[in-house]
């Protein structure tokens, strides 16, 4: 894999932990109109069938991501579904000559684990606003989301290495932020608790 390939694999595995099916309904387009050369074991993501199926998908999403409760059923369901969608779309950034070797299975593997981690601080970031807001924040949680997976992916297709510069600042960003809130809801417990302790002293 070359260096160009690996900076548009990175950034759109992290672009997968924000929209899994935006994420490969856009690059399955960029696939289908020559932007993007899928390998020769992927090239599938790129026909029209597939294309159709995956905007259904990103769709369904964008919908079911605005609706309380459903919402983080999704999430639920990306814990896996963002590793998978994440190692089909590193997989079709390696050259290959009909086949996947072992080194390619490593680097899917690695691009599910960088989705996953993603993941894990959008889910924290979105449980910390249904908390602090009773989930009335969420859908602009979500929209942030949406317009950071689409510009993420249409950079990793344009720009590879600022796409690459990005994401790395992104996850960055989401571990703070998670940091953050996470102080925020600690502090938020240990005054409920004293000021509780206080009423029953009373």
């Amino acid at each position: 894999m070359d260096s160009t390939s690996f900076a548009t694999a990175y950034a759109l595995s992290t672009s997968i932990g924000l929209r899994p099916f935006l994420t490969l309904a856009l690059a399955s387009l960029a696939m289908h109109f020559g932007y993007l050369h899928p390998a020769h074991a992927f090239a599938y993501l790129g026909t029209d069938t597939v294309t159709w199926v995956l905007a259904a998908l990103a769709a369904a999403e964008f919908v079911a991501d605005k609706v309380p409760v459903v919402d983080h059923g999704f999430h639920v369901l990306h814990f896996a579904t963002k590793p998978l969608a994440a190692a089909l779309l590193v997989g079709s950034m390696v050259p290959d000559g009909g086949s996947i070797d072992a080194g390619t299975y490593a680097l899917m593997a690695l691009g599910g684990l960088n989705a996953l981690g993603v993941h894990g601080g959008v889910t924290a970031v979105r449980a910390a606003s249904t908390t602090m807001t009773l989930g009335t924040a969420n859908p602009f949680v979500s929209v942030l989301e949406d317009v950071a997976a689409v510009g993420g992916t249409v950079l990793a297709i344009a720009l590879p290495w600022v796409a690459a510069v990005l994401a790395a600042f992104l996850t960055v960003a989401v571990v703070l932020v998670v940091r953050r809130l996470y102080l925020e809801l600690r502090r938020r417990r240990t005054a409920g608790a004293t000021a509780l302790a206080v009423r029953l002293g009373a």
